[in-house]
């Protein structure tokens, strides 16, 4: 699975025989789980938090690396992803939210909800605000792993 935002995983187990996962690409983003699953499903939420937290911060949001033998492959949740595509977008445009707001007719509050990573944005409005940055919004569906 290649995709901008899908970040190799490292799981290991520790001496209480907990899977502990860790993300190399961001150093931030550990979880664990009593069992595979549990700690898989934590470490979606956990890079859901990483990826917010570098939004709010304004940090780089990295790109991911290439999968070494023995990592799983976590996605970020579809709305963050969206949403760091975004902010991602704009860095890149050097584009202010206030210039993307006026460029799109929409209100400074709106387009803070926009950017904000725990807002329950519609997709649609991420995905036109993309496009006003030249960039286009692509869903994929996969088999699951």
């Amino acid at each position: 699975m290649d995709s901008r935002f899908v970040f190799p995983a490292s799981v290991k187990r520790d001496e209480e025989n907990y899977y502990l996962v860790s993300f190399r690409d961001l150093p931030e983003a550990h979880a664990d789980g009593k069992s595979l699953e549990e700690a898989m499903l934590e470490a979606a939420d956990c890079l859901d938090e990483a990826i917010a937290g570098r939004i709010v911060r304004g940090d780089d949001i990295p790109l991911p690396s290439r999968p070494r033998r023995g990592e799983r492959l976590v996605a970020v949740p579809p709305l963050m992803a969206a949403k760091a595509a975004l902010h991602l977008a704009l860095r890149q445009s050097k584009t202010s939210k206030l210039a993307l707001s006026r460029r799109l007719g929409i209100d400074q509050k709106d387009m803070r909800r926009l950017c904000d990573p725990k807002h329950r944005s519609k997709i649609g409005a991420i995905a036109d605000a993309l496009r006003a940055l030249g960039k286009a919004l692509v869903v994929d569906v996969r088999d699951a792993a």
